[in-house]
């Protein structure tokens, strides 16, 4: 059974959380974390296939989906408490993270510790290793002088084929739920690119790093400096990778969460 529901942060938040079971008991919990400004309702084929073999929730983190908007908290360490207190009722949990949602998580295990966590899935970002990728040349300034015609961009780019266009239409509603403001605070953090790279080193448990050839290289390096680490890469996807490759994103998954 598929359903949402609230839960309240330690600073009086209300967020959101797509939520199944599954009738046997079943480890892990795979938990799913969506990028920047995205909903959780985009991990949907997830939810619906590995709903089935686990026990999957997926979260809509503030601003963001059916979560409160605040004036407050866009921000590394308070997303970090938010997922610390999102994960505080679980154990054995299986953490995915997508795109910002992956150094995400990141900062989550570096803050609050693995203790909770089976293992770690990153995907499609950068996490610090060699290359470093190019410069964003004037995104936010762009997002400042004409926010809807970059981000209709930006959602579209997303994906290596064309989304129906009214679920186009209803990601970009989304997307806006979040000030400008706000949204641009959750890309200008100042942290050195070198803290994800630690991050990701120091985490002791299965990691799987997923991406397209943007981060390809990335990914070899991280194979390289943390050889326990398993990468895979989609070279025919977008950005949004689960969406384009959903059967073999799910099974990857699958196979993974097996091997904890």
């Amino acid at each position: 059974m598929i359903k949402r529901r609230r839960f309240q942060t330690s600073d009086g938040v209300f967020l959101s959380v797509i939520e199944s079971s599954v009738s046997k008991r079943a480890s892990p919990t795979i938990a799913l974390i969506p990028g920047w400004c995205m909903p959780a309702w985009l991990w949907q084929p997830q939810i619906d296939a590995l709903s089935a073999h686990y026990p999957v929730m997926a979260l809509d983190p503030r601003g963001q989906g059916e979560s409160d908007v605040p004036a407050i908290g866009y921000h590394f360490e308070r997303r970090a408490t938010d997922l610390h207190e999102f994960l505080k009722p679980y154990q054995n949990v299986l953490l995915v993270g997508w795109s910002l949602g992956a150094l995400e998580v990141l900062e989550y295990a570096h803050r609050f510790g693995e203790d909770k966590l089976a293992g770690m899935v990153l995907v499609d970002s950068s996490v610090g290793e060699m290359p470093v990728p190019p410069p964003g040349g004037t995104f936010l300034q762009s997002l400042r002088e004409d926010r809807d015609t970059v981000l209709d961009g930006f959602v579209r780019e997303m994906y290596a084929h064309a989304r129906p266009e009214a679920e186009t239409a209803a990601l970009l509603k989304d997307v806006k739920r979040m000030s400008l403001d706000d949204s641009i605070a959750l890309l200008s953090s100042g942290i050195p690119r070198e803290h994800w790279k630690e991050c990701a080193h120091a985490f002791k448990k299965p990691l799987l790093y997923v991406v397209t050839p943007q981060f390809a290289e990335q990914a070899q390096n991280l194979k390289k400096n943390r050889p326990a680490t398993q990468i895979e890469i989609f070279a025919d996807a977008g950005h949004a990778l689960f969406v384009d490759e959903v059967t073999r994103f799910n099974r990857l998954l699958l196979t993974f969460a097996a091997g904890l």
